[in-house]
């Protein structure tokens, strides 16, 4: 039953002299939220009137201009909904709301009816156009469908009349666009524009739908480059896209279409929409955002969108859906971690956003740097370090991280799953701060002549209680010395570092050391009020790490 044979290519227009791949996009489209119409009447359970209310403040809070908030002729839920928009004055003075009908007069005299009242409308009136509908299913010539076009663009003019009151604005769509010959597409669009009779002041708009998506993006550029170049009375007419995800382009072929001279764009949050989806809004806006260019619509509280459009829709965002998923900004692997890491620490705010692997910076949607990099059995040193520092202020320097990334990449394979901050943090504190069986610093004195520090201090091993005196150049070599002569054997201090926890007097202090003692090399970490407590704890800890490895591998 796989038989590609039974499939024939889309043919391409031939059209040589094509400008759309030259084009850059330098301002975003008009926006039109088809998610109350469109994209609800695709929802197995649609949204209910409380659902839909909420949808419509959230898009208006975006920022859409422009909302197709219903086919009010065909559900008396629409009509009611269209209805409250009106009477309680929900609708911003910014804001235009469309209503969709098809090309008959009993439709078209409804609708009409339920935006009574309306300050300003776009009435939608739409019907097919393509071959295989014409052919197929209404057995009609293509006069015989031309002449629906005019009829519903004539009652649409006439009904309009009647209200005077309201501001009215019209748009056509020869539905399945993508799917009608080129010619008569631009015919029947041009004897609906003959009814209206629009003006460079008062301009329709002619939405031209990939309703079902057939080719790839670039057939649908040309197709509407080639409608532009031949509809008359184009100084007067807003074209619109509509373009659906059939073939998974829905995104592309909208950025395309406006490459080719479209001005406007349907769509929904999200990509909700009949079979595969509608074009997805914030993917768009997005990427024209990740260029430089204001997409006029407001995500920065990218997951309040998130949460109302799964509540009032019912469907799961993706995880790896674009800029809105849980996972887009998140790294598992280590080469990338080290990379975003490293980006991080060298940019400055106020410069070009520049960092690997990642398109956008995340804060910009509402998200902060902590999501953006993960740790699994696949993370390496890099992503550690960084989690360690975004959540607890612990900068590991890169002897230490090459130290610890292996005890945190031995816990995610044992679990089998993602390793939390908390875990992480957990883990450092264990292997490094509170290892097993560490003597703790009870007490100390130093006195210094001639240069030289000379120290004494008392330990504690358990319940024994064990005194070491050392000298040396500085506190720390005198400690060493002390301590060496303690285990019998020289302990040497291979790295060292240090930092505060905070900006203030009151900060704690934490250190890190690598000792080599005997034939092994081992790092501990200590905290203390002070740096010279802080860095006495870590040479302890290092300590403890490395009478526990010995009996380790003796045993």
């Amino acid at each position: 039953m796989f038989n590609a044979n039974k499939y024939k290519p889309f043919v391409r227009l031939d059209k040589a002299d094509r400008r759309w791949p030259n084009r850059v996009i330098e301002q975003a489209p008009t926006w039109c939220s088809v998610d109350l119409r469109d994209g609800n009447q695709a929802l197995i359970d649609p949204m209910t009137p409380s659902q839909k209310l909420e949808m419509f403040e959230m898009l208006v809070e975006v920022g859409f201009k422009e909302i197709e908030v219903g086919f009010p002729a065909a559900s008396q839920t629409d009509f009611d909904f269209v209805r409250k928009l009106i009477e309680e004055d929900r609708i911003p003075d910014d804001v235009t709301i469309q209503v969709l009908t098809q090309a008959r007069e009993e439709l078209i005299a409804r609708t009409y009816e339920s935006l009574v009242g309306a300050k300003r409308a776009i009435v939608h009136v739409y019907n097919s156009t393509s071959t295989v509908q014409r052919e197929q299913v209404f057995k009609m010539s293509r006069d015989e469908i031309k002449h629906i076009a005019v009829s519903g663009a004539t009652w649409v003019k006439e009904h309009a009349e009647r209200q005077p009151d309201t501001e009215w604005h019209f748009q056509y769509s020869p539905e399945s666009f993508t799917g009608t010959e080129i010619d008569y597409a631009v015919e029947v669009c041009d004897a609906v524009v003959d009814v209206w009779q629009p003006t460079k002041e008062w301009k329709v708009t002619l939405n031209l739908p990939a309703t079902v998506e057939v080719a790839t993006p670039n057939v649908y550029a040309d197709q509407i480059e080639w409608f532009c170049d031949n509809i008359k009375h184009r100084d007067a007419l807003t074209i619109s896209l509509h373009t659906h995800n059939d073939r998974g382009c829905g995104v592309a072929a909208s950025e395309l279409g406006v490459l080719a001279g479209a001005d406007r764009v349907e769509g929904t949050l999200l990509g909700n929409g009949e079979r595969t989806g509608n074009m997805d809004i914030v993917t768009m806006g997005m990427n024209l955002y990740s260029q430089g260019v204001d997409p006029k619509l407001d995500f920065s509280r990218m997951d309040k969108i998130i949460h109302v459009v799964e509540k009032c829709t019912a469907l799961k965002v993706h995880p790896r859906h674009p800029y809105a998923g849980e996972l887009v900004f998140a790294a598992f692997s280590g080469s990338h971690q080290d990379a975003i890491n490293k980006c991080l620490a060298m940019y400055q705010e106020g410069e070009p956003w520049e960092v690997a692997y990642l398109p956008v910076d995340p804060r910009d949607l509402g998200r902060n740097y902590q999501e953006v990099i993960r740790i699994n059995s696949q993370s390496g040193k890099g992503g550690v370090a960084y989690v360690l520092q975004q959540e607890h202020g612990i900068k590991m320097p890169r002897w230490l991280q090459v130290d610890f990334s292996p005890v945190v990449q031995r816990e995610a394979e044992s679990t089998e799953a993602e390793v939390s901050a908390e875990q992480i943090h957990d883990l450092f504190v264990a292997t490094y701060l509170a290892p097993e069986a560490p003597m703790k610093l009870n007490g100390y004195q130093v006195t210094r002549a001639d240069g030289v520090d000379s120290m004494e201090a008392t330990l504690l091993d358990g319940s024994a209680e064990i005194s070491i005196q050392g000298q040396g150049r500085g506190v720390l070599e005198a400690f060493v010395e002390g301590l060496s002569k303690h285990i019998a054997q020289p302990l040497v201090i291979i790295d060292y570092n240090e930092h505060t926890l905070g900006a203030d007097e009151a900060s704690e202090a934490m250190a890190y050391v690598q000792i080599s003692v005997g034939q092994q090399r081992v790092c501990g970490a200590g905290k203390s009020r002070d740096m010279l407590g802080a860095t006495l704890n870590a040479l302890l800890n290092a300590l403890a790490r490395s009478s526990v490895e010995a009996a380790r591998r003796a045993a």
